[in-house]
């Protein structure tokens, strides 16, 4: 599917997110994230298979946005020979994974995805898994991507689409207009970012998951558990009122099937490679 260039950068309409808020978030959450990310395993799993398709042995791998580093350690058991980085911005997902890396198989960096402290064309393999709904400039992100990695090099990620938590935004919605659930970048908009980062070939797909909840307090739970909580930056403060959430919840039943209430996730699945490096003529 042929990817559309736009000329607007995405950082001209960029989500306002509060990064505080996030690092707070993942940091407090870094303890229950296993337990409760479902949906991330899956998706990681599915990233790692799709690796089958690629006949290339890379000799430095960048997991970014490692969380408690599970990718980080297959990949690392995939290709032992590998160098395997391993950056996260919540301090406490980095030590989940020290707990979890008994060889010390990982080189572990607290970093910021915007300014990563590795050289220019010094990674072979990014893999990067639904890290980037949480980041703000999306260009800016790709850009340092496209730096460190090797000409040739593969960019391996995944990200949320805008109908991801479709029904929650919706009951929402019918409770009040404040920003409960913040905004998730168009697939389009991301395969134009790769490309003006200067990675080329990008390939993007979209594929839905769906979760089930006995109730919406329980889908909040699991949000909570995994630090995917509502990030944006014009989000209401304080306690949400009973009255308020009953009208959430009874919004939210419109879509019980089956006994339980769905949360769609809409995943975006992506690729690219870093840039030949051109010769002057």
């Amino acid at each position: 599917r042929a990817i559309r260039l736009r000329h607007a950068r995405m950082s001209d309409a960029k989500r306002l997110l509060d990064r505080r808020a996030i690092l707070k978030q993942f940091d407090a959450a870094s303890g229950t994230y296993d337990e409760s990310a479902v949906l991330q395993q899956r998706v990681r799993q599915q990233m790692i298979d799709r690796l089958d398709w690629i006949a290339f042995t890379p000799e430095t791998i960048l997991d970014l946005g490692c969380g408690t580093g599970h990718a980080a350690l297959a990949l690392g058991g995939r290709w032992p020979k590998a160098r395997v980085l391993a950056v996260d911005f919540a301090p406490g997902m980095l030590r989940e994974l020290a707990r979890h890396d008994r060889y010390s198989r990982c080189e572990r960096l607290c970093a910021d995805a915007r300014s990563l402290p590795l050289q220019d064309a010094s990674v072979d393999l990014v893999f990067c898994n639904l890290m980037l709904p949480w980041c703000e400039d999306l260009d800016a992100v790709f850009t340092e991507i496209a730096r460190v990695l090797r000409p040739r090099g593969l960019l391996s990620f995944t990200t949320f689409g805008p109908d991801t938590l479709i029904e929650l935004r919706a009951a929402w919605q019918e409770a009040d207009e404040a920003t409960h659930v913040h905004p998730f970048t168009d697939m389009h908009d991301i395969g134009d970012g790769l490309i003006r980062a200067g990675l080329s070939e990008p390939v993007l797909d979209v594929s839905r998951f769906t979760l089930t909840y006995p109730d919406v307090g329980a889908l909040m739970r699991d949000l909570k558990a995994i630090g995917s909580q509502n990030a944006a930056s014009d989000r209401p403060r304080g306690l949400t009122t009973r009255s308020r959430m009953n009208a959430v919840e009874k919004a939210y039943e419109a879509y019980r099937s089956d006994g339980v209430l769905p949360a769609t996730h809409e995943i975006v699945f992506g690729q690219a490679w870093g840039a030949v490096e051109r010769r002057d003529r």
